[in-house]
C-alpha cells in the first residue's frame, strides 16, 4: 500500500526526503511527511530516546481501496498495509485510536492479538518511537539503531541511500520501543480440537472464502499469480464470488505453467493473460529484479521473477492489487521434502510447518512484497489469514500428507478444491516450484547467470542508490 520512512537524530529531514525519493516506487500517488524541529529548552523523559529531538517520518502512498494513511498533529502513525477484522476504511486509525484508548503497551498488545491484516507501522507520540510488524511478517521493516540515531525504512535500499549499510529487520510479532525490542505475538497458536475431515474441511473452506473477500473489499478487478496449480486456481474460483479475477501466467515457450493454466483457464471459462518470456525478457528484468529482492540469490531470483512480470503486466492493465498462493505449501504439506519428515514421526513434521512459517518473512514474503511493490502494485497472500494459520495447525496432519511415499500431498486442500469446482487435473497435480513451473529457472542458469559477477553489481547497486539521489 505504501512505503514508510522514518529518521530521529541530527539531519532528519533531507534524509527522509531522500529515503522517500528512493521508495517513490511504493506509493507513486502522494507524500506525506512530518517533521519536528529539536526543542533545546525541553527536557526529554526518561522514556525518550537521547536525540537531539528532530524527528522526520513519512511515507509514500498507493492509494487502492482505503483512505489515505493518517499523520495527525496529535499523534503521528505512518502505516504500510492493511487491517481487515475489524473491518477499517483506515489501518492507521484504527491503529492511533486503539492507541490513544487503551493505552500504548495493551493497545499494542491487542492489535498483535485480535487484529488481522498485513501491516508495519511507526509510532510517534511525542516523546517514544515505536515500529511493529504483524505476527507473520507479511509487511516488511527495517532498521537502525546508531549511538545517536535510530533510522527505519520499509525496505534496505532506503538506508543503503543515507549511508547505512549494516541494516536489521523488525521480527514478526515484534515492537521497538526508541530501542527496545519486544514480542509480542508469535504464530501459530495450536488449540487441542478435534475435528473429523469433513468439519476440518468445512471450517477450511469458511475461512478461506473470509480471507479472500476480505482481501478483494471493493476492488472492481483483482490480479492473479495464476501458474494453474491448485492453490492459484482455488484462488480464482473463490475470488470470482466477490469481483472480476484477472489472470497472469508467466512462462518460458512449452513450460508447464503455460500448459496447465491455459487448460486450466480454458476450463474454468476464463481468458487468461499469458506472458510468454524468453531470454532477452529475463536478461532485461534481472537487475530490476535484484534491486527489489536486495539480494543475489538464484532461487530467490527465479521465484521473484514470474511475480515481477505478472504484476508489472496488471500494473500496465491498471489493477492495483494481485493475489497469490504464498503460504498454501507451508500450511498444508506441500513440499516434498515433508515426506523424510514424516518417516521421522508426526512431531518432527508439526516442527517443520512451525519454523517454515516462522521464517517465511525472510526466506518468501520480504522477496514477494519487493517484487510486487516494485512495479507499484499490492500482492495480498489470503491463505496467510491468521485464522487460516491457526486452523492449518489443528489439522491433523494424515489429512495433509498419507504417506512417506504421497506424490501429492496437501490433499484436504485438494479436496475442498474439487468439491468448489477446480478440475480434477489441475486438484491432482503435482507441487512445481515457480521458478522450475515457469521455465524461469532453466533460463537464468544456463543462458544468463553464467559469467554474471554479481558480487561486483551487488556492491555497485548500494552505491548506486547512495549516490543516485543526491
Amino acid at each position: 500500500m505504501c512505503a514508510i520512512a522514518g529518521f530521529i537524530g541530527k539531519g532528519a529531514l533531507p534524509k527522509l526526503l531522500k529515503m522517500l525519493r528512493i521508495l517513490e516506487h511504493r506509493g507513486p500517488d502522494a507524500t506525506r511527511i512530518y517533521y519536528k524541529r529539536p526543542n533545546a529548552s525541553k527536557k526529554t523523559g526518561s522514556k525518550s530516546p537521547k536525540f537531539n529531538g528532530e524527528v522526520a517520518i513519512g511515507h509514500n502512498i498507493l492509494i487502492t481501496d482505503e483512505r489515505t494513511p493518517h499523520l495527525g498533529n496529535q499523534d503521528i502513525i505512518a502505516c504500510d498495509g492493511r487491517i481487515y477484522n475489524p473491518r477499517t476504511e483506515s489501518a492507521s486509525k484504527l491503529i492511533s485510536d486503539s492507541i490513544r484508548e487503551y493505552g500504548l503497551m495493551e493497545a499494542l498488545q491487542m492489535i498483535m492479538d485480535k487484529f488481522d491484516g498485513d501491516y508495519s507501522f511507526a509510532f510517534f507520540d511525542g516523546e517514544n518511537i515505536i515500529l511493529a510488524r504483524d505476527p507473520i511478517g507479511v509487511k516488511p521493516l527495517y532498521y537502525k539503531l546508531g549511538k545517536d540515531f535510530i533510522a527505519f525504512a520499509s525496505e534496505r535500499k532506503a538506508l543503503w541511500g543515507i549511508g547505512i549499510q549494516d541494516t536489521k529487520r523488525l521480527p514478526p510479532g515484534t515492537i521497538l520501543i526508541n530501542n527496545k525490542l519486544i514480542r509480542l505475538k508469535r504464530l501459530p497458536e495450536k488449540v487441542k480440537a478435534k475435528w473429523d475431515y469433513d468439519t476440518a474441511k468445512e471450517k477450511l473452506e469458511e475461512a478461506l472464502k473470509k480471507a479472500v473477500k476480505e482481501r478483494t473489499r471493493k476492488l472492481k478487478k483483482v490480479g492473479i499469480l495464476f501458474s494453474g496449480g491448485v492453490d492459484s486456481t482455488l484462488l480464482t474460483l473463490l475470488a470470482e464470488k466477490y469481483t472480476k479475477p484477472i489472470l497472469y501466467t508467466v512462462g518460458s515457450r512449452g513450460s508447464q505453467d503455460l500448459i496447465f493454466a491455459e487448460r486450466a483457464a480454458q476450463e474454468l471459462g476464463i481468458e487468461p493473460r499469458i506472458i510468454e518470456v524468453n531470454v532477452k525478457m529475463v536478461k532485461d528484468a534481472l537487475k530490476p529484479v535484484l534491486a527489489a529482492i536486495e539480494e543475489f540469490n538464484v532461487m530467490k531470483i527465479g521465484v521473484a521473477m514470474p511475480l515481477y512480470f505478472a504484476s508489472k503486466a496488471a500494473h500496465a492493465d491498471g489493477l492495483q492489487v494481485i493475489l497469490s498462493g504464498q503460504g498454501a505449501d507451508e500450511l498444508f504439506g506441500g513440499y516434498h521434502r515433508y515426506l523424510q519428515l514424516y518417516k521421522e514421526g508426526e512431531n518432527k513434521l508439526v516442527e517443520a510447518f512451525k519454523a517454515d512459517i516462522q521464517n517465511m518473512h525472510h526466506i518468501n514474503l520480504e522477496r514477494d512484497d519487493a517484487t510486487a511493490m516494485a512495479t507499484s502494485t499490492e500482492l495480498r497472500v489470503p491463505f496467510l489469514n491468521k485464522e487460516i494459520i491457526n486452523l492449518s495447525f489443528n489439522i491433523p496432519i494424515d489429512y495433509k500428507i498419507k504417506g512417506s511415499d504421497d506424490s501429492l500431498r496437501k490433499h484436504i486442500l485438494r479436496d475442498l478444491a474439487l468439491e468448489i469446482g477446480v478440475p480434477a487435473f489441475i486438484a491432482r497435480r503435482p507441487k512445481k516450484a515457480a521458478q522450475y513451473g515457469s521455465g524461469i529457472d532453466k533460463i537464468l542458469r544456463k543462458r544468463i547467470l553464467p559469467g554474471f559477477d554479481h558480487e561486483s553489481y551487488m556492491k555497485d547497486l548500494r552505491m548506486e542508490f547512495y549516490k543516485g539521489y543526491q
